[in-house]
């Protein structure tokens, strides 16, 4: 039996399962008397005095308990097992200082993180994040997304992140080295194979994880599965580079496809201009739409022509082998224009898929997609909409992919990247696209399952994916005891 079928036959049993428990549930009448919290400001304010000063987390946790709110209310066996306290907690929090010396011969200090956050369906997988921005309140909010991210792929993974506050660029690859391998000689003691397999994302590229796996092995003098989006010369899996941004664009396509309409000619504008920008460029422009923005920290091109293969080929060498600015891709194609300090978000687009970082489309930025003709935006970063932005997304109906469902194409094809190395094989680019495809597909199933309405024919794809990606998870709390 292939693997893809595998996959659709074990999506329609836990599909099965899970509808048959919220019939089953949405029959009961009343609030269980073991609620312990009046609403949900009350249990936030008992989050926000537990984690002061955590704003992304406050706000991803929010978005969550409201989508699950009233499910919550009518399902005793949650409530009494206190599931909802158990699931904003981490399991394990590790903080450690990673001192590393520059070509100067100046000795630096940064901080290492790796929150280990749930474990109940399978190994902690997150990735690890480099950047000056990074804190405990920004990786416990990406960790807890990764929870139910992870779940809504079907595959085995629990939900973890990490990283540290150093900033790889304007550093040399001695530099970049000698800190992978000062931050991985601490690392090391806290993952596993089968314990905690991290992974990439803003900052660690191919590059930080060859350098991290080397000193992995070098210490532990084993040659293991414990991180994905290795080269593909040493374990790593065909079209991990590529899999968070195809899968963005399979997701969107099938969130289209409920419109009956396609890519094809529509007119899309993409934020960022790294991994998932750039894939997701390359994906929609062999679906037949025409990508006009690309950005970075620092503005917005704007190719009204649209990125064709030469201009894709152009921002990926700019960006993963000068690394330098997206204001040089305006320099190399005059008929572009750069916008310093400006978002995308001005552009007339039918179709928005915002690729950089948290938080970075705003009230006024939604209004302004929404006068401009869009009517489909769906996240490729992490929680790139402000919560404001989302009730103007669904206030106006229109569709609205959260990040957790979207953007899980990237551990997708890492846990696919787990499968290979266990079984010491390697699977085709093809083999490997067509598994991440199908996953994209039941994902999207899962989200149209458990956010459709019979008084409605909007799909909120935000309860869609929070109730789909929780009942796997603390269905497994549940049934392996208060641990």
């Amino acid at each position: 039996m292939s693997f893809v079928k595998v996959i659709r036959i074990v999506t329609q049993e836990v599909s099965r399962k899970n509808k048959w428990m919220l019939n089953g549930l949405s029959s009961r009448s009343g609030p269980s008397n073991q609620m312990r919290y009046k609403s949900i400001d009350d249990f936030m304010n008992h989050v926000e005095q537990k984690n002061p000063g955590e704003h992304e987390f406050h706000q991803a946790v929010r978005e969550v308990i409201t989508s699950l709110w009233d499910f919550l209310k009518v399902n005793p066996e949650y409530l009494e097992g206190n599931i909802l306290e158990r699931i904003v907690e981490p399991e394990r929090v590790v903080i450690f200082r990673v001192p590393w010396r520059d070509d100067k011969g100046e000795v630096h200090v940064n901080r290492g993180f790796r929150v280990e956050f749930n474990s109940a369906i399978g190994p902690y997988k997150g990735g690890l994040r480099f950047h000056p921005s990074v804190n405990l309140g920004i990786l416990k909010f990406l960790g807890f997304e990764q929870v139910f991210k992870n779940s809504l792929t079907t595959l085995p993974l629990g939900g973890g992140k990490g990283g540290s506050d150093f900033d790889p660029k304007g550093k040399n690859d001695n530099e970049v080295m000698n800190f992978c391998q000062s931050f991985m000689s601490e690392l090391q003691r806290h993952i596993g194979p089968n314990t905690d397999v991290p992974a990439g994302d803003i900052g660690v590229g191919g590059r930080e994880i060859g350098y991290l796996f080397g000193q992995y092995k070098k210490i532990r003098n084993e040659f293991t599965g414990v991180l994905t989006g290795k080269s593909f010369s040493f374990g790593g899996s065909m079209l991990r580079p590529e899999a968070t941004g195809y899968g963005l664009v399979y997701f969107t396509a099938e969130m289209l496809n409920t419109r009956g309409e396609t890519f094809r000619g529509k007119t899309v504008a993409v934020s960022g201009s790294g991994n998932v920008a750039q894939f997701a460029t390359e994906k929609v422009s062999q679906l037949g739409g025409k990508v006009v923005t690309l950005s970075d920290s620092q503005g917005t091109i704007y190719d009204h022509g649209g990125l064709d293969k030469e201009k894709i080929e152009f921002v990926k060498w700019l960006k993963n082998t000068k690394r330098g600015r997206i204001s040089e891709y305006a320099e190399k194609f005059p008929d572009s224009e750069f916008f310093e300090g400006k978002r995308p978000w001005f552009v007339k687009c039918e179709v928005a898929l915002p690729c950089a970082t948290q938080n970075e489309i705003s009230k006024e930025d939604a209004e302004m997609l929404i006068n401009n003709g869009c009517y489909c935006v769906v996240e490729g970063a992490n929680m790139p909409a402000e919560p404001e932005a989302i009730d103007i997304f669904q206030k106006h109906k229109i569709l609205y992919g959260p990040g957790k469902a979207s953007n899980a194409g990237g551990v997708a094809v890492s846990g696919l990247e787990m499968s290979q190395n266990s079984l010491r094989h390697a699977w085709t680019r093809e083999g490997v696209d067509e598994r991440l495809h199908d996953i994209m597909e039941s994902i999207h199933k899962t989200c149209v399952m458990y956010g459709s309405s019979k008084d409605s024919s909007y799909i909120d794809y935000v309860k869609g994916a929070n109730v789909g990606g929780f009942l796997k998870v603390a269905q497994s709390m549940l049934e392996q005891g208060i641990v």
